[in-house]
C-alpha cells in the first residue's frame, strides 16, 4: 500500500508542508506520536537512538528528549504543546537547547501543527504543517537533511506500528 508521501517547502513562505498515510488505525498512529516509550522508538533517524527526559503532554507542557549518536553525542530537543485535541490534532512549539531544557536562542526555532484523520482502510493520514521564523532557518532545514530525515524516520515508523 502507498504511503501517500508528500514533502513541499515553501520558501518564501516559511513553511513546510508534510503529509504521509500510515497502515494502522488512528489510535495506533496517536500513540506512537504522543506516549514518549513509543515515540523514542522511532523518531530519530538510524543509526541515531532517542531518549525521553520529561513528557507533559498537556497544554502548556513540555517535552526534552536527546537524539543520541553511536559515538554517544546528544542533540537536545525541547518542544512545548500549545494546543491538543485528543486523538485527532497537537501543536507545538520546537526548539533546540541543552540537557537542562534551556533553549539555544541562536538555533532554529519552529512550530508544527499536526493533524490525525482516520482514512478509508483502517488507515491514518497524518497531515504537518512546520513554520519557521525565518527564511534562513528554513533553508537550513531543507538543505540539511530534513526531508530525508523525516523519510527514514517514518519508515522506522511503518516497521512498529506493523508489530504493535
Amino acid at each position: 500500500m502507498t504511503n501517500n508521501f508528500v514533502f513541499e517547502p515553501d520558501l518564501a513562505a516559511k513553511k513546510i508542508h508534510i503529509v504521509r498515510e500510515f497502515n494502522a488505525p488512528i489510535e495506533k498512529v496517536w500513540q506512537a506520536f504522543t506516549d514518549p516509550d513509543v515515540l523514542m522508538k522511532w523518531i530519530a533517524p538510524k543509526p541515531w537512538t532517542a531518549e525521553a527526559k520529561t513528557w507533559d503532554f498537556t497544554v502548556g507542557g513540555t517535552s526534552l528528549y536527546a537524539m543520541v549518536s553511536a559515538e554517544g553525542q546528544k542533540h537536545w530537543v525541547y518542544a512545548e504543546f500549545t494546543a491538543i485535541e485528543d486523538g485527532s490534532a497537537i501543536s507545538q512549539t520546537g526548539m533546540f537547547c541543552d540537557a537542562d531544557g534551556n533553549p539555544n536562542h541562536e538555533a532554529p526555532k519552529s512550530y508544527r501543527d499536526t493533524k490525525f484523520l482516520s482514512i478509508e482502510g483502517n488507515r491514518t493520514k497524518v497531515d504537518s504543517v512546520i513554520t519557521f521564523e525565518d527564511e534562513s532557518t528554513i533553508k537550513w532545514f531543507v538543505e540539511g537533511g530534513f526531508k530525508e530525515g523525516t523519510v527514514m524516520t517514518f519508515t522506522q515508523l511503518d516497521e512498529l506500528l506493523a508489530v504493535q
